[in-house]
């Protein structure tokens, strides 16, 4: 983590990514729509690491690929350093993505296996002019290798002959390459071995600390988001649920899915681990084709309440300094409201997808997102 600069370079405004669902055979017609990012505002520092966190098809890859608009947004603004890239086309937004780059959550699929690596790293650099002369581009390229921890033997060789943690130090010199101010990572170490994904991690920090990149880390490791991140926020069915400097979230979480969350992450102690609370979420996540009214959590709650939780949809309000959206977050924090067991609910899908047809098979939240 690095001290923060006050400037913002990155605000997020009401952004919302939603994919139709089609149906026909000769015709396709929308009968539907997966609400995967329905209403994001979020802002970001100069040279902060912000983390994205939430359970498997909550929407967060959709939103890191919205911000550098590898997902089209539906609505809402993408400001970056003064410039809304939302409404940016051709040309301009080719020129914006020098300064925001992406590190792919598959390390092995998103490299093209018939490119040797210095193809890789090359290819960026022709894009952007960044290329003109050669002995300057042959020491970037061991500038680049050498910052990731890689030999320059590395580039005369093809992805499928290194390793997972190797080819991982590969995205990360590729996003690099054309020197960008913002790095968005999604799962960056999820599919790595523990020791690896140490080294990955430290990586990522020491290049920051050089550097002065921000980052949007998405993950779903409590562990590691907490390691190298200033501020947090958790995400549920396409929204923020609260947004906490990184300390105070997991010592004083306030939303019921931030403490659901935190429950979860193992305590290497026994006598600690079999007293501590433990909140088990009851159900699957509901289909972002179909969410729930009013607070999008209410059907999973442990807190819920008869009043508010099942009609008003909860926006993020300032509670102690945390932004939280619940309605009765003091409550749950002081103990005038005690959990209670929840039944699942099923939600079904009807009304706008066409109840004629019946429901559209459109996989789950995890498959769709």
């Amino acid at each position: 983590m690095t001290e923060q600069n006050s400037e913002v370079l990155l605000e997020v405004d009401d952004l919302k990514v939603h994919f139709p669902i089609k149906r026909g055979v000769v015709i396709d017609r929308t009968i539907g729509h997966v609400y995967a990012v329905d209403g994001v505002s979020l802002s970001i520092r100069r040279g902060e690491t912000y983390g994205l966190v939430g359970e498997s098809g909550c929407g967060k890859s959709t939103l890191g690929r919205a911000i550098l608009r590898l997902n089209e947004p539906t609505s809402g603004s993408v400001v970056f350093d003064g410039t809304d890239v939302a409404k940016l086309k051709g040309e301009a937004l080719r020129r914006s993505r020098r300064r925001m780059q992406m590190i792919f959550q598959d390390p092995l699929s998103s490299l093209d296996p018939r490119q040797s690596v210095e193809s890789i790293l090359l290819e960026g650099m022709r894009a952007h002019g960044l290329d003109k002369d050669k002995e300057a581009t042959d020491r970037r390229l061991r500038e680049l290798l050498t910052a990731v921890g890689l030999p320059e033997t590395a580039l005369r060789k093809y992805p499928h002959e290194f390793s997972g943690g190797q080819r991982q130090r590969i995205g990360i010199a590729r996003a690099l390459a054309v020197e960008p101010d913002l790095i968005v990572a999604d799962e960056p170490v999820s599919a790595l071995d523990v020791s690896v994904q140490a080294q990955v991690v430290n990586l990522l920090e020491d290049l920051q600390d050089e550097l002065g990149l921000t980052y949007v880390v998405i993950a779903h490791d409590l562990a590691v988001v907490r390691h190298i991140s200033d501020r947090i926020g958790v995400m549920y069915l396409g929204s923020i649920v609260e947004e906490a400097d990184a300390d105070a979230l997991y010592e004083n979480p306030l939303h019921p899915y931030t403490r659901a969350l935190l429950s979860a992450i193992p305590v290497p102690d026994p006598t600690v681990e079999d007293n501590r609370e433990q909140i088990l979420l009851a159900g699957d996540l509901p289909s972002p084709a179909a969410p729930p009214n009013g607070c999008r959590f209410h059907t999973r709650c442990p807190w819920r309440q008869q009043s508010l939780c099942a009609t008003d949809r909860p926006e993020l309000r300032d509670v102690g300094g945390q932004r939280v959206a619940c309605h009765y977050a003091e409550d749950i924090r002081d103990g005038r409201i005690t959990p209670h067991e929840v039944e699942p609910e099923l939600v079904e899908l009807t009304g706008a997808l066409n109840p004629d047809l019946g429901p559209p098979d459109i996989g789950t939240a995890a498959e769709i997102l």
